[in-house]
């Protein structure tokens, strides 16, 4: 590494300050991967702020060794850039991390605060002197200064799924929560590979774990759902198109792994078992997972010009898409989005549909990598997406943040503590058409730390609701943590559906009145935990009268 604020050229700093394409790649996960893990807090009590910057980068697959422009900023609740950090980094084969202290020297000297810890990262081909085409952004809260602890209001926290034989708290909302990683892959497409020997993507169908060892796992470990959420072109046992698969060949796979969640669930009615499909590329696309459906969406097809699924669905035409799952009550979820080049329509990307606002649910807020072999709950690389699904919300889209682990490796929702919290009446059976009748009124929320729980009140109302409002409005991000976590920041987020602008920040406080300006407004809370851990609520969107 080259620590000299020289070593980029001043043509990368401009591509890492805008907006980039996509390489080309060869697989679904042939791509540049870069995350950041910055501790909340420092971890020496007698160096004030004081901690070390992890940086990870990855790129499976690479033709050629790769060299990784990076910059660190710091960034003080103003908005200014108060420290940063630069460097260039060899990647080759495999994946690399970079230590960046922050040392000691700097206690006292920045207010105290919640500060943002900003990565943009490169990767280029490392004989060529162009700037990097590739750029990955991401972004973390730390805590500056003495530890804050921000009020927040008594919550009784809801029933949890594994936990029904206990009555709901006083004073709860009728509501169970339960517990699931919406994101997954087996030996049905690219993933279902043993710890020992997972390295990265699979050859599709080769791997030993199919969907049947994937709902057993994830119930052994705690979870109340798991998504198996196959690649839709992979059906045919390639990563790009089989010429000789006889054409009843994918749709019989797909069916068997309907047939195999529908029987984990009969037997075992305390899980929720969903086989679904991630539609889409990553090339000039992005994917879509679909929970519902019965049938295979593709658009492969083989030498004879036999579609390879059972109905077809254009290649990146997202608009069709969109059209098609809602005339057939399809829910879906914008997976691991970036902030540009994905999702076009009318070759806009991140483009808006009445159709496709009324189809996308969900937007995953994070997720940890897809090829973490960690079954301990404490893989360290994990990847931020909040600022693209609020490209999403800007947009128009009614999503809820949600929060995965998109396993390729035989570790189920093992690999983090993250969970997606879905909440079902009281009452209401855990199943299918429930799951989904949740995510259609966007009743959920995202949380790195399976034991807490938000839930965004505006006026009474439940987060995910939308409604008019006359004068004042009062805004709760309540918190329950059944393990004694400490809040360590609160932030209420505003944004006006349609603008196309930026989300910002209305306030720090978890209980917040105010009078909107007249018009359409969503708002969400994240609290940050005193150990870094981060929870979303799903939005509330609001037409305020004049």
């Amino acid at each position: 590494m080259k620590a000299s604020l020289s070593s980029l050229s001043l043509a990368a700093l401009s591509i890492l300050s805008g907006c980039a394409s996509a390489l080309p790649v060869l697989d679904e996960h042939s791509e540049f991967e870069a995350t950041l893990h910055a501790p909340y807090r420092a971890t020496d009590p007698g160096r004030p702020d004081a901690r070390t910057f992890t940086l990870a980068f990855d790129y499976p697959n690479a033709q050629q060794p790769q060299l990784v422009d990076w910059q660190l900023e710091l960034i003080a609740p103003n908005g200014l850039v108060v420290r940063r950090w630069q460097g260039q980094t060899a990647l080759a084969g495999q994946a690399v991390s970079v230590q960046v202290p922050w040392s000691d020297l700097d206690a006292g000297k920045l207010a105290a605060g919640v500060y943002q810890v900003r990565l943009r990262a490169g990767s280029r081909d490392a004989g060529s002197t162009a700037p990097s085409a590739d750029v990955h952004e991401q972004s973390w809260q730390i805590e500056v200064g003495p530890a804050q602890t921000p009020a927040t209001p008594r919550f009784a926290p809801l029933p949890v799924g594994r936990t029904l034989g206990a009555a709901p708290a006083p004073g709860a909302l009728p509501y169970t929560v339960y517990l699931g990683n919406l994101h997954s892959q087996t030996n049905h497409s690219d993933g279902g590979a043993p710890l020992d020997s997972c390295k990265g993507a699979q050859e599709p169908l080769k791997a030993p774990y199919g969907p049947d060892a994937a709902f057993a796992y994830a119930h052994k470990h705690g979870l109340d759902i798991l998504v198996t959420s196959e690649h839709n072109h992979m059906y045919d046992g390639s990563a790009g198109t089989s010429k000789e698969v006889d054409p009843s060949v994918p749709g019989a796979l797909y069916r068997k792994g309907l047939d195999a969640a529908a029987s984990y669930n009969a037997a075992h009615p305390d899980f929720l078992a969903l086989y679904g499909m991630e539609w889409g590329v990553i090339d000039k696309g992005g994917h879509i997972n679909i929970f519902n459906s019965d049938q295979l969406l593709g658009w492969e097809k083989n030498g004879k010009g036999e579609l390879l699924a059972d109905v077809l669905t254009p290649r990146s035409d997202y608009p069709a898409l969109y059209t098609l799952m809602r005339e057939r009550g399809w829910i879906g979820q914008f997976n691991h989005p970036s902030t540009s080049g994905q999702f076009a329509v009318a070759g806009q990307a991140l483009g808006y549909t009445a159709d496709g606002d009324e189809a996308m649910a969900l937007c995953e807020v994070v997720n940890s990598t897809a090829f973490s072999v960690n079954d301990k709950e404490g893989e360290t690389r994990r990847s931020n997406f909040e600022a693209a699904c609020n490209k999403r919300l800007e947009a128009g889209f009614h999503v809820a943040f949600s929060t995965n682990q998109d396993n390729h490796c035989a570790n189920w929702g093992t690999a983090y503590g993250n969970r997606t919290g879905v909440l079902i009446p009281n009452g209401v059976a855990l199943g299918r058409d429930s799951f989904i009748d949740a995510l259609k009124a966007r009743r959920v929320f995202a949380t790195m730390d399976k034991g807490s729980q938000l839930v965004l009140s505006a006026n009474g109302r439940l987060m995910g609701e939308r409604f008019s409002n006359s004068g004042p409005l009062t805004l709760v991000a309540n918190f329950a943590s059944t393990a004694g976590k400490q809040v360590a920041a609160v932030a209420i987020m505003e944004g006006v559906p349609g603008r196309g602008g930026v989300v910002t920040q209305l306030s720090s406080e978890a209980t917040t009145t105010f009078t909107p300006a007249p018009g359409a407004h969503f708002y969400y809370a994240k609290v940050t935990q005193a150990d870094g851990n981060v929870l979303w609520s799903a939005p509330v969107w609001v037409m305020q009268e004049p």
